[in-house]
Order: C-alpha cells, then structure tokens, then sequence
C-alpha cells in the first residue's frame, strides 16, 4: 500500500489506510504444543530474541523466541507454565527488551528484569537523566579506542591486593567448588574496594541466602553505593540469563557516565547453567558434559562487555563454581581462556579454618606487571618463591625428615610461616587499606623500617 495518502485511487482507500495508521492490526499466533520447558507457536513471523505475550486462562504471561522450527517457534517463559493450554493467543510486542538504569538504582534491589524487588519506589524515566530507559544490548569496547588496564584496584583484602592486584578494568575470576567461602570473599571486596559503583549479581542463589548477603554480608555501608540483581535457583532459565546482562547493562550505563564500576555476577557457572537448559530445551545437541556448544558461544559475549572504555571501566569478578572441585571443569576451562586472571579457593584452607581461603600459588592475575612498582613485585615474588619452596618440602618437615640449611628458602619460609598466615588470614569485618598491606608485607620480609606505628617505611 503506498505511504503517501494522496495517492489512493479513492477516499475508501484512503479511509481504511488512516485507520490502519491509528490502530494497526495485530497479529497473533496460538500455542500449538507444550513440551517440557518450552511453547511452540504456529501463526507468527519472527526472529530468535523476540519478546512474545501469551494470554492464558491466568492472564498474560511474557515469553521470548529461543528457537526456530518448521512447524513454527520455539519459545520459552519468564514465569509458570501453569495454566497455559493449547490454542492460547500469543501476540508479539515488536519491543525491543528494555530496562531502566540510572543513579536512583543506588541502593536498590531488582530482579532479573530489571523491575524493583526491595518494595521502594518504582523506577521512573525523568527528563534529568537520572533515570533512563535503555536497552538490554550492548557491545565491547572497541579494542584499540579503550583505555589499558594500568591502575591498580584497591579491595582491602591483603592476599589480593599484595600477591594476585587487580586493575580497573581487568575482568578477574573466583574459582571454588560449594561452600568455600566464594560469597564472603565477594562480600568482603564489596564493602573494601575503592570502586565508585558496585554492581552485584547474585544469580541462580538460594532464595535464603540473598537477604542474608544484602543486610548482613554486604550491609548498609556496601549497599548505599551498590546495585544488586536477584534471581533466585526457582526462576526460570530465562530470568536467570537475564539477569546477568541487566547486571552488565547498569554497569555499561554508570562507566559510559565516567565511573569505575566493580561489577561481581555469582555466578557464571549457574549463567552457564541456565543456557544449557535453554539450549537443550531448544533442540541443541549436547556437548562437553552436557553443555551445548551455545553456552561457550555466549560466555565470551558477556565477559567482553566488562573492561575500560574510552571513559570510566568495569571491573569484572566472576565466581565459577566448579563440579566436585575439578578446575578442568568445561565452564571453569572455557572461563579462565578469556578471563584477565583467577583467584582459587581451597577446600583444604576452609577445613582448617583459614579465611580468606585463597590458594595464593595457584592464583594469578595477568595485570599485575601493570598496576605494581618494582619494589612490589620483588616482595610479592620472594614471599611466592619461599610459599612454594615449602609447599615442596611440607612433606620432608611434617615427617621430621627435613635437615636445617639444605634449602635457604625453605629455612627462611619455616622461621617466617607463623608470620605470613597471620597476613593471609582475614577476618570478614577487617578491610586493610592496599598501603597499609604492602607495608605489613615489607615488614614481613624485613625490607624497611619499622615506623612508630608498628607499620613498615620504605
């Protein structure tokens, strides 16, 4: 039909082309089967990403295209699929996925949507820009225009500002298997770090454990200057995957407006997760123990939105849970190739009451040349090279069989070792400022002096 009203050949024509114009026509489909997970609808054209509205005997319940067949698509819910039956209408929205960002999500607690969760106030679009509607997608700095990662991140836990430093922008991953002590250690960064905002992202969590986490672990100091996303382990696989691009989506909106952003998803393997359950419900074949080649093909879409940009950067911790404490794990594997470091956490530390539990030999950051001095790098390497001379000898000591002066470092790490675990154990409620670390340090290995404070000049 053409565009231009004065060239209908009749004012019928013309009638009917202004009513289409007010009040376009809407398209709908009917749900031809429920399998599963998944919906198929027959009567619709459209595209893998698209938002879809079943009205079902319960009201209307959003969906969105995961999959396309020759019998029609492949959709999945954002809630239940109670009450949804063959024949119900479904209606595309033709909307792109939005949320809502801005400095008045300080603070607050969202969902995997976006939507407030913590009973405030609802999120309104102002012309002041504090608040602003955006949508879900975005992409990785350009790779020659954004600013290196040079300057160091302070997050107040000693083992890491001193032996694994990480730098703004440096996208960093936290490696454990169940109940090591991953969401203290997070929890802990948040309240000790020196970035302006902090995106958190509990995803795939115990329903439990988050108001736990937000009044006690983080508390009203962490989040007065933080964003938090929640979905919970009952939410559907969408929601779940959801969410950690709205986490990643707030954080993109506060470094585009010049800020340092921690941002910290717990976790990725459960993100992961929730991909697998999409793909395989939308006919991906199994892969790598059971993860579709989908998975390894979104992880990298996600973790490159993180980094510096032309202004302001993101900082990205990511914990990965891993199966049965194997660190070969698919997603741990595929996670460590494109992360910029990985901080490991120790089963056998958390039974022996040592917190923070970070196996400091087996962690690296891959910035740390970058954001350290010279003097540093030479404390952190001689503390690492005498650690791993008596991890070498731990048997020979423990037996007895170990003879005084045959190993220089080794002679050194047992006189010093009392020393080095009080530096490497941390209460949850103590944050050491980076300063005040590498100085302890210095003491440690009797570089400096001692000042009047008890604290290390150079």
């Amino acid at each position: 039909m053409p565009s231009d009203l004065g060239t209908l050949a009749s004012p019928l024509d013309r009638v009917f082309a202004r009513a289409t114009a007010a009040a376009p026509p809407v398209v709908s489909g009917r749900v031809t089967r429920v399998v599963g997970l998944n919906l198929e609808v027959d009567g619709l054209r459209a595209a893998i990403g698209d938002e879809m509205v079943v009205h079902t005997g319960n009201g209307f319940l959003p969906a969105e295209v995961v999959g396309l067949s020759d019998h029609g698509l492949i959709c999945m819910a954002y809630g239940d699929l109670m009450g949804v039956g063959i024949g119900d209408r479904v209606v595309a929205t033709g909307n792109a996925q939005t949320i809502r960002v801005g400095a008045e999500l300080l603070g607050r607690v969202v969902d995997g949507l976006g939507q407030p969760l913590d009973g405030g106030p609802p999120l309104e679009v102002r012309g002041d820009g504090h608040c602003v509607e955006v949508t879900l997608d975005g992409t990785p700095p350009h790779p020659l225009r954004r600013q290196r990662v040079e300057v160091p991140l302070g997050v107040g836990v000693r083992a890491i500002d001193t032996l694994i430093p990480c730098g703004r922008g440096q996208r960093m991953g936290i490696f454990a298997g169940s109940g090591v002590g991953k969401s203290s250690l997070l929890s802990m960064i948040a309240r000790g770090s020196d970035a302006d905002v902090t995106v958190l992202a509990l995803i795939g969590e115990r329903g439990r454990e988050v108001r736990e986490f937000i009044e006690h672990d983080l508390g009203p100091e962490g989040l007065a200057r933080s964003v938090v996303v929640v979905a919970t382990s009952d939410q559907p696989a969408l929601v779940r995957l959801r969410a950690a691009f709205v986490a990643t989506r707030i954080a993109e909106h506060f470094r585009d407006q010049g800020s340092d952003v921690l941002l910290m998803m717990d976790s990725l393997t459960r993100f992961s997760m929730a991909q697998r359950e999409i793909g395989l419900a939308a006919g991906e074949p199994p892969a790598t123990r059971g993860y579709p080649p989908s998975v390894f093909t979104l992880m990298p879409k996600l973790l490159e939105r993180a980094g510096c940009g032309e202004t302001g950067s993101i900082t990205g911790l990511y914990t990965v849970l891993v199966e049965g404490d194997d660190m070969q794990d698919p997603v741990g594997d595929a996670a460590r190739s494109i992360l910029d470091g990985h901080i490991v956490l120790s089963r056998r530390l958390a039974t022996a009451g040592h917190f923070p539990t970070i196996d400091v030999l087996e962690s690296a950051s891959r910035v740390a040349n970058r954001v350290t001095d010279a003097d540093q790098r030479d404390a952190a390497t001689e503390l690492r090279r005498m650690m791993a001379a008596l991890r070498d000898a731990r048997d020979l000591v423990d037996i007895g069989a170990y003879v005084p002066g045959s190993n220089a470092d080794v002679d050194r790490a047992l006189a010093l070792d009392p020393a080095i675990t009080r530096f490497l154990q941390q209460p949850m409620d103590e944050l050491t400022h980076p300063e005040l670390s590498w100085r302890t340090l210095r003491q440690i290995l009797g570089h400096g002096r001692a000042d009047t404070n008890g604290a290390v000049a150079r």
